[in-house]
């Protein structure tokens, strides 16, 4: 696929660039008057980052690594402050740019970082996973977690430009891309229908891709199972899917109705991510988070047999899990309760009036919630 640009529209436009080997313009592209630059990154990019700085430096500016826990054990206050000693010891200026290479985790965390530090400096993320090429990178949203839930502190900082660099699909683990893929199914059942068809059209394709658990070579390095035929289909399906979240975030920054669509399956898939200690991908977690919203859009009587049933084919075919364990009901009403879509004491869901067609659900009867549970977990 030749290299794409997608226009996040709003107060403050930007680009996501998607293509293969882009990545490496990221460095000549950094804003004029920047003068340092901050990387934030984990081990697993360390290499990738080294090279980043190399080509920041290559241009006369000042590179500064920050090195930091991988995936949600990064996101917490301590990695917080960790960052803006580094920030206040760089002598970081509103002019210079924080860069966030990384999943999903080390995007959020980056563009907190940038939205904290002297009110909002720039930032620019180059996210490394398929989860965060179509979700967390992309849209604004940035923040941590807290012992009391996920990312309950946070702000919205758009990006001055997102890099979506499709070569790092190649060797990504296996359960990383599906749990992307299930991100990139939401935009599917929310909006177009057309990614639902391409990934069905191509399950055995899909289903095969990524590297396994173990899968190294004689260097150390991932081995990739990613078939040359597979990366077409993931292109296509995620630049589909950062279409539909600009489309909405470019209307709808802040989430006063219409962003909400975007969370379609986070409410539970949120609330299993607390329950299992993060533990969980979150791409995991909102594949079951979809599944109880569909049963729950069934019981009100929104939702099809039909239609319940793809999400179950689809989300499974991938991979995905589709069903959570019984007996937990009450820790995940507690973290629901906690969710940021709630108010005060009406829980608030993202439920489909048939597939494309999002509506809002506002303090369903308890029993239906507990029901929807019961015929995921059965």
């Amino acid at each position: 696929m030749s290299q794409r640009t997608i226009t996040v529209g709003g107060d403050r436009p930007y680009q996501v660039i998607v293509g293969g080997g882009i990545a490496r313009g990221v460095a000549e592209a950094l804003p004029p008057d920047a003068e340092r630059v901050l990387v934030v990154y984990s081990a697993p990019m360390a290499r990738e980052a080294e090279r980043l700085t190399s080509e920041i430096k290559a241009t006369g500016r000042t590179p500064v690594s920050a090195e930091v826990p991988d995936a949600e054990a990064g996101k917490t206050a301590e990695v917080m402050a960790f960052c803006w000693k580094v920030l206040g010891q760089s002598e970081f200026t509103r002019s210079d740019v924080v860069i966030g290479l990384g999943g999903g985790a080390i995007t959020d965390l980056a563009g907190f970082v940038a939205a904290s530090w002297l009110r909002g400096v720039r930032v620019i993320q180059v996210p490394t996973t398929l989860l965060g090429m179509v979700d967390a990178a992309v849209g604004g949203k940035t923040g941590i977690n807290t012992a009391e839930g996920k990312n309950l502190v946070g702000a919205f900082h758009v990006p001055e430009s997102v890099w979506c660099d499709t070569e790092f699909l190649r060797t990504l683990p296996r359960h990383d891309l599906v749990a992307g893929l299930g991100e990139v199914v939401k935009a599917g059942f929310i909006r177009d229908l057309a990614i639902v068809d391409l990934v069905e059209a191509n399950m055995p394709l899909l289903a095969a891709s990524g590297t396994q658990d173990g899968d190294r070579t004689a260097s150390g390095a991932d081995t990739t199972m990613l078939a040359d035929a597979a990366l077409p289909v993931l292109e296509e399906a995620m630049a589909r899917a950062i279409q539909v979240k600009a489309d909405v975030v470019g209307a709808d920054l802040r989430e006063s109705f219409l962003r909400e669509i975007l969370n379609y399956g986070h409410t539970f898939g949120h609330a299993i991510e607390y329950v299992e200690r993060f533990q969980w991908r979150h791409g995991a977690a909102v594949s079951v988070g979809m599944v109880y919203a569909a049963e729950l859009a069934r019981l009100v009587g929104k939702l099809g047999d039909e239609d319940v049933l793809r999400h179950r084919s689809v989300l499974g075919g991938l991979g995905l899990p589709t069903t959570y364990r019984a007996g937990r009901w009450d820790q995940l009403l507690t973290a629901m309760r906690r969710d940021k879509k709630t108010r005060g004491a009406t829980l608030r869901f993202v439920i489909l009036a048939g597939l494309g067609n999002p509506v809002r659900l506002e303090g369903p009867d308890p029993a239906l919630l507990a029901a929807a549970y019961g015929a995921i977990s059965a």
